[in-house]
């Protein structure tokens, strides 16, 4: 249902609906915005309706944007309104820490790597502000990253939906099934991660933030 209702809005605001899918994503909330960015990149290899090269600009393009407003919203304050707020967007303290104990420890490179961590994809610019991390150094390494995180996924689903297209019977469901299952192992991997970031974190921080 979730799923059908995202193909909705894609095809009704096309490319406007993945800037600001990611746009709103990567500013803190969360939001689909992924999602979106693999449904329209699979979207365009099945139906050659709308153009990859613009799905992945309007990605590239919401997650800049995005991460800028993330990053100054954390540096006028956002450590302050995470406290207080944060449970209503389902932010706790321990994701908290793990936040800062990652840029604490690997600055730039953790910058770079935001996107591709999903804690971090949705805070990683917010708590970028609140360390009072460079801007400069944060643009850069954070449109690098932007860039290939929206020219990966977005080329990939662009093959997968374009497969799918060409395969019938038995081979969509293989190929469905495959998907399936490569998402769920890095759904595996990424929470064992998580558990293991937020036992370091803790110790880290030890203290309430």
């Amino acid at each position: 249902m979730w799923t059908h209702a995202l193909n909705g809005i894609l095809s009704t605001y096309g490319y406007l609906a993945v800037l600001v899918f990611v746009l709103i994503e990567t500013s803190g909330i969360p939001f689909p915005g992924e999602t979106m960015l693999v449904l329209a990149g699979a979207f365009a290899g099945s139906t050659h309706k709308i153009s990859i090269y613009w799905v992945i600009s309007a990605a590239i393009a919401g997650a800049i944007i995005g991460d800028n407003i993330g990053f100054w919203i954390g540096r006028w304050g956002g450590m302050r309104l995470l406290k207080r707020y944060g449970h209503i967007i389902h932010v706790q303290e321990g994701d908290l820490k793990i936040g800062l104990y990652l840029f604490d420890r690997y600055g730039s490179s953790i910058v770079f790597l935001a996107r591709w961590i999903p804690l971090l994809r949705m805070w990683g610019a917010l708590l970028a502000g609140c360390m009072r991390f460079d801007w400069k150094r944060f643009l850069l390494f954070n449109a690098l990253g932007g860039i290939g995180w929206a020219v990966f996924y977005g080329t990939m689903a662009y093959f997968f939906g374009d497969m799918l297209k060409r395969v019938e019977g038995r081979s969509f469901f293989a190929a469905l099934g495959l998907a399936v299952c490569l998402v769920v192992f890095f759904f595996i991997i990424e929470r064992r991660k998580h558990e293991a970031w937020k036992q370091k974190a803790q110790q880290a921080f030890p203290e309430p933030l």
